[in-house]
């Protein structure tokens, strides 16, 4: 019985030794590596809101101007809810006039200064890159001339950055 207890002995005492300097050299290269090639984006959260049906009903009294921009397949319309169509721009050959929408958009927040909300409302099929970019085209910052006491004066202002998105109503005869 002793010499076997020996022998347990003796293979308790030899335990190898772990050997971890393999391992730490790769992770020595590897954390600063992944750290350099690691992708960092940014997330921008931009909150929406639904627009109220357009089927209600309005009192006469209640009528203020609600801006709504329709983005369609061939043309975007910028209009208001209660008065109708303000302008309409047929796509150009390289795809919508964004340009032209945002020179109708900086002129009616020159005519209602106190509107920040606006309407996008859109066909179906209309491709998500064309939403960001109108969405970008009503909210954008824009330089708006102020008349003070005899002075000029430019003043950086936000066109609609309330933005509520929704479907584009039908057009008639179904197009």
């Amino acid at each position: 019985m002793s010499v076997g207890r020996r022998g347990r002995r003796r293979q308790n005492d030899d335990t190898a030794e772990l050997n971890i300097t393999a391992f730490m050299n790769l992770m020595v290269i590897l954390v600063p590596f992944l750290l350099i090639t690691a992708v960092f984006s940014r997330l921008a959260i931009l909150e929406l809101n639904l627009p109220g049906s357009s089927t209600e009903p309005v009192e006469p009294q209640d009528q203020v101007f609600q801006l709504e921009v329709i983005v369609r397949a061939d043309k975007i319309e910028v209009g208001d809810r209660n008065q109708g169509l303000l302008g309409i721009y047929p796509n150009l050959d390289d795809g919508y006039d964004f340009g032209a929408v945002g020179l109708k958009l900086a002129e009616l927040k020159e005519r209602y200064p106190d509107k920040t909300d606006a309407s996008i409302l859109l066909e179906q099929d209309i491709p998500y890159d064309t939403l960001v970019q109108i969405m970008d085209t009503v909210r954008v910052s824009v330089e708006i001339e102020v008349d003070d006491d005899d002075a000029r004066t430019l003043v950086r202002s936000d066109l609609f950055p309330d933005i509520s998105i929704g479907d584009a109503p039908v057009l008639a005869g179904g197009a």
